[in-house]
């Protein structure tokens, strides 16, 4: 069964509605571009996107320009093509555009992303206040979350690899910024992320585990989560998560979903795992990365909400979290780092 993109049935940032166009990833395309009457440019920087004036109450949208109306940029990247309609002011109808739209006949414009020094971004649009993080604009329709998203994965992998792994020269862009070339020995880098589970750990009574991470103030909480090693399955990498954060033994797990997390490079693949009634008595903290664990039932989240910071409503844990409670979670205390 096809998955219904762009509805709750999948996390924020995975109901991404723009078509990617490999294929016009070229030297003469970018070119084309340029005069591109449709073409359309979202502006990056420092890992905040320019947002378009709000008007009567809208609903939060990225700006996005002509290419003329951008300054010369550090980087580029093409992004795709999205609905015609998607311009300031007409995400909402776009996205709806790119539901409907099953079969891809309807107008299309060609996107793509400037990373913009922090200077150039001032002198295009002064006012901080319309510039804002992923996290920030979580109230972003799902074709602006998907190419924010798109865009800073790009731009954390250029910001990482401006040198060759195997021989240290620097690298350039190429093919419209999906990959860098050393220039040493002409070798080709492609972008790469990093697999990470995050599991939602349930018991016989289906109440929650939930962690507080060392870096952390004591009352943030979310889902236990870590990088795959190498040579491992997403299965083991979930069975070993939970028993060195929590001490506790997977009965049985069962995958969700998936979202990226471009900080800076993650793929987070949601699981739920069960564990029986005696292994949750053995939950405890390692003590390291994890400083404290705690069980919630539905109830008492709801009513620990006041006093407890949740995830942000940009990531797949307070997905998966609202999935089980079985609604939306009140926003509770904002999150803060643990203090030296």
């Amino acid at each position: 069964m096809p998955v219904p993109f762009g509805t709750d049935a999948l996390p924020p940032l995975s109901r991404a509605a723009a078509d990617r166009d490999e294929t016009a990833r070229t030297d003469a395309a970018a070119v084309a571009f340029e005069t591109d009457p449709d073409a359309r440019v979202l502006v990056l920087s420092e890992g905040r996107s320019l947002l378009a004036l709000s008007v009567d109450g809208a609903a939060p949208a990225l700006a996005l320009l002509a290419p003329d109306a951008v300054p010369d940029a550090v980087l580029r990247g093409y992004l795709g093509r999205i609905p015609a309609s998607a311009d300031a002011g007409a995400h909402a109808e776009a996205d709806a555009d790119a539901e409907a739209d099953a079969d891809k006949r309807m107008p299309t414009r060609p996107v793509e992303v400037r990373i913009l020094t922090a200077e150039q971004a001032t002198a295009l649009e002064p006012d901080a206040t319309r510039w804002a993080s992923l996290r920030e604009a979580s109230g972003l329709g799902p074709l602006d979350a998907g190419l924010f998203t798109q865009s800073l994965a790009l731009a954390n992998w250029h910001a990482s690899f401006g040198f060759c792994p195997t021989c240290g020269a620097p690298s350039e862009p190429v093919q419209r910024g999906w990959a860098r070339r050393c220039t040493n020995e002409g070798k080709l880098l492609f972008p790469r992320t990093d697999p990470a589970v995050i599991v939602l750990v349930v018991d016989d009574a289906d109440r929650v585990l939930l962690g507080s991470n060392a870096m952390w103030e004591a009352n943030r909480y979310s889902l236990l989560a870590g990088f795959v090693e190498a040579g491992e399955s997403l299965e083991q990498a979930v069975v070993r998560e939970v028993a060195e954060e929590a001490g506790v033994v997977v009965d049985s797990l069962e995958y969700v979903a998936s979202q990226p997390w471009p900080y800076p490079a993650s793929l987070m693949l949601g699981y739920v795992a069960r564990v029986t009634a005696a292994e949750a008595e053995r939950a405890r903290p390692d003590g390291e990365e994890i400083l404290q664990v705690r069980w919630f039932a539905r109830e008492q989240l709801a009513t620990a909400s006041a006093d407890v910071a949740l995830p942000g409503r940009a990531s797949i844990a307070r997905w998966m979290l609202e999935r089980w409670y079985g609604g939306d979670l009140p926003d509770g205390l904002p999150w803060t780092r643990r203090s030296a």
